[in-house]
């Protein structure tokens, strides 16, 4: 008797969680905090610790790096003040659109409806 699978293959990631944050306003507090609880739960997590020269185009890296990870941290903060971590939302909702990628947002001293909005610190 022949046997057939219709189970569907699984990608696999090199990370499990890619957090995604602007840096000069939660890097050395809440996102270092949450790096290191989630490597204490062994979850591989990718945190760009690179200072980003303004007016620079998001690294191949980078680009690399969010679509090799399952999960997405979204540290919304000032975020939307930097044109990188825009660019890098851009990727990450590119990704999130497929079955195999999950984006959680994170508000970080900022109201969801100011992001919802685009008012506020976030406007």
């Amino acid at each position: 008797m022949a046997y057939s699978s219709t189970s569907s293959i699984r990608k696999s990631f090199k990370y499990d969680v890619f957090l995604s944050f602007r840096g000069e306003d939660t890097h050395s507090n809440f996102v270092d905090h949450l790096y290191y609880a989630l490597q204490q739960k062994n979850i591989h997590t990718y945190k760009d610790d690179e200072g980003i020269k303004k007016g620079k185009r998001i690294s191949d890296e980078l680009i690399r790096s969010i679509e090799e990870s399952r999960f997405y941290i979204i540290i919304f903060s000032n975020y939307a003040s930097s044109s990188w971590c825009l660019d890098e939302l851009v990727k990450i909702m590119e990704c999130h659109g497929t079955a195999e990628h999950t984006a959680y947002p994170v508000f970080y001293d900022v109201e969801p409806s100011e992001v919802r909005r685009q008012s506020g610190i976030v406007e």
